[in-house]
């Protein structure tokens, strides 16, 4: 959708020059603010006058594009201020005491200037000059709420009750929403409606019964709704959720959270908090995660003013079950509050003895977890899911066991038992049965994620051909679904094997896809890994400083990720001879590695701390050597072909170039042949 706006904005550039404009963009909503961040970056290019104007709070990253240009509006002098406060009188003259006196109170706001220039001349009935001095009558309010009440009150109770149904319902209103919700006779509330849009504290669009409403500035409205006592106020909120409910299906159709917003401010907080899921929900689908998490945190925070029952703790696990992954997916896999929604919903199912919500709040743990936690710890919820699964004999269930389980044996290299949970798994995958696995583990569809997992661990088992053929497989399948997401998870693993292979054009060309779906669609937990791809992908084919600059730019990463990332970086310093940076990176991998309890990519740092040690001293070959050969050690032991089992080394004590073979292997790589197409027969035995 928003791509197909900026495309219409762009054919209108191309016929003529187009003037656009946003104002009080700090009451904006998050997808809103995805267009206009996006909209500015695309006119840089077109002949477009794009005019945003909000408050100083505001933050923004703008101000440092050579194409925008900030202006701060200040308030008004003294000077301007008097002006507008003529202007406003017309032919009505004020006492200069008078103007001085609004000009001093409204403190250079315009919007204030106007409000107490038309309150004075409302007290005055407009009529006449006043006196040099004003009566007593004329007292000017002391603050801009002040001043819209007391206008509010002068329009008369009928013009005022309406205007306080119209602020209860929203800025802005239908003249059939009204209608019902006021009670009144046609012919009255036309009327009081009409007294407001003259007042100028309401502009009308159209002509009644078809007509609209806006308050003129968010400030008339709190002003209207503030003058209601709490009773009054819960009475027309609940009106408006009757009307909504019973008349305008199709508006709670789309904007559930319409109707959860007026349920709560009615009291009715249960039937809110099962709309605000149900907008939650829907907001994820359109990958609008932002106001889901908005409208999920609502929801749970007005369960909390609910009496502690069975039905409470149900509604409750359902919206922490949502949040969790909406969470993951705008923060990343390590995100606190994800372990913390997570934590909440295992606690919610074992108190209700629900097995199936208890699988996803496990697995949901598992995940984030597995970022931050150990092996036992890792390992003890993989073993939970399976146990549940089979007890409930769900295949669903045992495909998603099966997910953490790839997951796990990889960050621990077991490649083998790896790639055989990937196959139990596609087995039992269905397409379309499974589509709404992407939504409630992890984020993203297990199939996608077994079929690059498994390339990676194809890749490291020695068979580099199977591996890209998986990863390819991958992508296709994700296009094939709707879930934005997972086409990320996709391009994610397919440019991490591409990378191990040394194929440097294939792996900039996944990681500028995948900041494509980043930037689109506001998928965060990808936009690191997408930095480090492609910084290295630059590094090895156009510049090695800037290359290098990205890497170390790229946002934190956690887990298996954050020790095999650290390893890229540490050859990369080393490419660009930076011994001591490569060596610092290589501590905080190893650092990572201890504190998780993972082998993976050990035996690869081993390898990159070898040819650290080559590098700085050419002559140092037996310490050099040490690291080569227990990198082999460690690769034989995983079963890891490419660093293992296709080389021997019968004798220490004989020379043997592993700085060499580490070229060797490289090569390989690049053209999906064997060590024994390049080794001499002496040293092909393994």
């Amino acid at each position: 959708m928003l791509e197909a706006l900026l495309h219409r904005l762009e054919a209108l550039a191309r016929s003529r020059p187009v003037l656009m404009v946003f104002e009080d963009a700090h009451w904006i909503d998050p997808t809103s603010r995805e267009l206009l961040d996006l909209t500015i970056d695309r006119i840089s290019r077109l002949p477009v006058l794009f005019v945003v104007t909000f408050r100083p709070e505001f933050q923004q990253a703008w101000s440092g594009q050579p194409h925008v240009t900030m202006l701060a509006l200040n308030r008004l002098g003294r000077r301007d201020g008097a002006t507008l406060v003529e202007r406003l009188a017309g032919n009505v003259g004020l006492a200069r005491d008078t103007i001085d006196e609004i000009v001093e109170r409204a403190d250079g706001v315009p919007l204030f200037v106007e409000e107490l220039a038309k309150a004075v001349l409302e007290i005055g009935d407009g009529t006449a000059t006043l006196a040099a001095s004003p009566p007593p009558t004329l007292a000017i309010p002391a603050t801009l709420h002040a001043s819209l009440t007391a206008r509010l009150d002068r329009l008369g109770l009928t013009a005022k009750e309406i205007g306080q149904v119209g602020a209860v319902i929203g800025r802005e209103f239908a003249y059939d929403l009204i209608e019902r919700v006021a009670q009144r006779p046609g012919a009255e509330l036309r009327n009081g409606l009409n007294r407001l849009a003259e007042a100028g504290l309401l502009f009308c669009r159209g002509t009644a019964p078809q007509s609209s409403y806006l308050f003129k500035h968010a400030l008339v409205q709190d002003a209207a709704y503030g003058t209601l006592l709490r009773a009054r106020r819960q009475e027309l909120h609940g009106r408006v959720a009757a009307a909504l409910e019973q008349h305008f299906a199709d508006v709670v159709e789309r904007q559930p959270e319409l109707l959860a917003h007026h349920l709560a401010a009615a009291g009715r907080l249960d039937s809110a908090a099962a709309h605000w899921l149900e907008a939650g929900r829907r907001a994820a689908e359109r990958c609008a995660n932002i106001e889901a998490i908005a409208h999920l945190t609502r929801g749970i925070e007005a369960l909390h003013r609910v009496a502690d029952t069975a039905e409470r703790a149900r509604q409750e696990l359902a919206l922490q079950l949502a949040l969790g992954p909406a969470l993951m997916t705008t923060r990343g896999f390590d995100a606190a509050e994800a372990q913390t929604a997570y934590q909440n919903a295992r606690q919610l199912a074992e108190q209700l003895s629900d097995d199936y919500a208890r699988f996803a709040a496990v697995w949901g743990l598992w995940l984030v977890t597995g970022s931050s936690s150990g092996r036992a710890s890792r390992r003890e919820l993989a073993g939970e899911l399976f146990r549940v699964a089979e007890r409930l004999g769900d295949r669903g269930l045992l495909l998603e066991a099966h997910h953490a389980g790839w997951a796990t044996d990889m960050s621990y290299a077991q490649y083998v038992s790896g790639s055989e949970h990937v196959l139990k798994g596609l087995e039992l995958y269905d397409r379309e049965e499974h589509r709404s696995h992407a939504l409630i583990y992890g984020g993203h569809d297990p199939a996608v994620c077994g079929k690059g997992h498994r390339a990676i661990m194809l890749w490291l088992l020695g068979y580099p051909d199977q591996a890209a053929k998986e990863a390819r497989e991958g992508i296709e399948l994700a296009e094939t679904l709707t879930h934005v997401p997972s086409r990320g998870h996709a391009l994610w693993l397919a440019a991490w094997v591409h990378q191990l292979r040394r194929d440097a054009p294939a792996v900039l060309h996944f990681a500028e896809r995948l900041f494509a779906i980043c930037s689109e669609h506001g998928v965060g937990q990808y936009q690191p890994i997408g930095h480090i791809m492609h910084g290295w992908a630059f590094a090895h084919l156009v510049d090695i400083d800037e290359g290098l600059s990205e890497l170390r730019r790229a946002p934190n990463i956690a887990g298996t990720q954050k020790t095999y990332f650290n390893a890229t970086l540490a050859g990369t310093e080393l490419r660009a001879g930076n011994f001591d940076l490569a060596m610092d990176a290589l501590n905080d991998a190893t650092a990572m590695c201890n504190a998780l309890g993972e082998t993976f990519w050990r035996a690869g740092l081993l390898c990159v701390e070898g040819d650290l040690v080559r590098a700085r001293s050419a002559d140092d070959w037996r310490a050099a050597q040490e690291r080569y050969c227990e990198a082999i050690a460690i690769a034989r032991e995983q079963q890891d072909q490419l660093f293992g089992n296709r080389l021997d080394i019968a004798d220490q004590e004989i020379v043997v170039d592993l700085f060499e073979w580490r070229l060797v292997r490289e090569r390989l790589i690049d053209q999906d042949r064997t060590l024994h197409d390049f080794l001499p027969p002496s040293q092909a035995r393994g």
